[in-house]
Parts: structure tokens; sequence; C-alpha cells
């Protein structure tokens, strides 16, 4: 083989990746695919409901850049959250708009950010409105009512639903924004079980992002990552799948209602945002990590977050309840 990548999936330089390597092929841009990988993302599209669905190997930035790309012209506003993921304003800069910025109150209970509500992004003038839903701590907005309010402006509504990528495959868990919003992001290697930094960009709109797409990502993008993005869709939507969700809710479940000294808080439940009377969020972060080798994902002054996925076994959620219990 005389092509691209020069190991030829014969030279290991990374040992213990050697079977990645077999499978990293001579590239061909995911913006311009062939055969196998548009029918892929085809697929993709038919089971989430979109008119389009993108893999993406540049985790959920691209996509939201992609999406601001693509439904933007040079010096139109665009609404977002002040204190958003920096890919929000990094997208409006590289689409040459104006940042509008809104706020968002913090709730005192919890100290974390509330949810988006219609009265924050009901501002005429503005192209797109960026909502992020959940945010990092499972606060979920209600986003068919700010796609009405998108709808009276005239605005395309983006939502940055990175940390909701398994809301699709369970009625137990928060509606997600794909078959609602006009672009979608995904992060499928948060609570997904991808590959860092494997995400999907989801359009219910008429506007391709292929191009958009092609103009920020790279022309040589990594074949096995590109595989498992659509080996994680299929088995999220598998029974086999869906059955690993459920199960993984049932044991938050049981957590929570074993820990009764202690409370939780969030709209999802794979979002754990639990506080203890007496002790600050940074000091109940510090007994979990110091004492029981627990380590959250996210924490202030008044609670902390610990993120799962479909990974999240029993084994460590009764860890963690034995913790707690103890605190």
């Amino acid at each position: 083989m005389f092509t691209t990548p020069s190991h030829g999936q014969k030279f290991f330089i990374f040992n213990k990746f050697r079977q990645f390597y077999k499978y990293d092929i001579s590239e061909t841009e995911a913006q311009d695919p062939q055969k196998a990988l548009d029918e892929a993302q085809k697929r993709a599209a038919k089971i989430y409901g979109t008119k389009y669905t993108y893999f993406l190997t540049n985790g959920s930035t691209s996509g939201v850049i992609a999406a601001v790309l693509s439904c933007t012209d040079k010096g139109d506003k665009v609404l977002l959250w002040r204190n958003s993921h920096p890919s929000h304003k990094n997208a409006v800069m590289l689409a040459g708009c104006e940042p509008v910025y809104y706020d968002l109150p913090v709730d005192k209970e919890w100290g974390v950010p509330s949810k988006t509500t219609s009265d924050l992004i009901n501002i005429k003038g503005v192209k797109a409105v960026i909502v992020t839903s959940p945010t990092y701590e499972g606060i979920v907005s209600d986003v068919k009512a700010l796609k009405d309010v998108c709808l009276k402006n005239g605005a395309y509504l983006i939502v940055d639903e990175a940390h909701g990528a398994l809301y699709p495959f369970s009625d137990r868990l928060p509606q997600s924004a794909v078959n609602i919003a006009d672009f979608t992001i995904q992060s499928l290697h948060k609570t997904a079980g991808g590959l860092n930094p494997t995400a999907l960009l989801h359009s219910n709109c008429d506007i391709d992002s292929a191009y958009a797409l092609s103009m920020i990502n790279t022309t040589s993008p990594s074949y096995p990552t590109l595989a498992s993005i659509e080996a994680n869709i299929n088995y999220i939507n598998s029974l086999k799948g869906k059955k690993k969700i459920e199960t993984l809710i049932d044991n938050i479940t049981a957590l929570k209602k074993s820990c009764k000294n202690v409370k939780f808080g969030g709209n999802d439940i794979t979002k754990i945002l639990v506080k203890k009377e007496g002790l600050s969020g940074f000091e109940l972060s510090e007994i979990l990590f110091d004492k029981y080798d627990i380590e959250d994902e996210k924490t202030n002054e008044i609670s902390t977050m610990l993120l799962c996925g479909i990974g999240t076994t029993k084994q460590k959620l009764l860890k963690l309840q034995q913790a707690l219990r103890k605190i």
C-alpha cells in the first residue's frame, strides 16, 4: 500500500493501539463522503427523525461552529448565554457575526445556572439563538417554548445538547431537542459511551451544513472514529442499548432513594447533583475524593455533580451510595 497513512496498518508506534492502527485507512473527507459513510449518516438521520445528521470527529465544538456558519451571514446578530461554552462565542466570531448576550439567573438553592426561558431570548433582530440544554449540572430548558419564540422572531434555534445524547432513547429522560430545534449538537463521548471526541450535528431545517463543516474540519478524519460513531448510534438505538440505559436509570433511582441524608437536584437523573447540609460543595467534593476515591465532574460553593453515562456500572453507583450514606 503506497498511500497515507504511512504506518500501513502494520507499523505500531503506540503498541496499545495496534488494533486501532489496523483500521486506520487512507482518508476521504467526511464532508464529501463516499457511499458507505453517506449511507451511514442517512441511516442515522432516520433513527433520529432529522433531515440531516452529520458525524463529527472534532467534538460538539465543530458542530456548534458549523451550525452558526450555516445559518448566518456576516454582520448578523447571534444571541447566546454570556457564560456558555467558548465554542459558542468562537462560532459567532468566525462567522463574522455580532454577539448579543443574555444572562441566566443562578439557582441559589444549588449554586448552578437556571434554565433558559422564553423571555430571556425574546429579542428581535437576531438571526440565530444558541441555547445550552442540558447544562453541565443537568438543568433542562423547555426547547419547544424557545422554538416558538424563535419562530415568532424569525431566528434559527441552535441547541447545544452535548450532555443529552441519551435523551432520544428513553422516555424517562428529558425531551431531546433533535426534533424541535433547527440545529442540535450532541456529544457521544460525554454520556453515550463514544470515543473522544465523537459527536453529532442534527439539522431539522433545509440547510445542508456539509459545506460549513468542510471549512472547519480536517480533510483527514479518523476512519476508526467514524466507524465507532455508527456503531455507537446503532447500539444505543438497539434493544440491548436501550435496556442498558433503563438499567442505569434504575440504578441511579435506587441510589437516590437510599441516601436520605443528602439532597438531590436537577432535571436529568444521569447528572447526580447533590448537596449535604453543613458542607459546601467543595468540602463534599474533597471528602468524596480524599476519603472514598470518588471524583466528581463539576463543583460549586453549594453542590457537586457526578456525571453518569452508559458506562457507569452498578458497582460504581453502589460505591458512591455507600460513601454518601456515611458522610
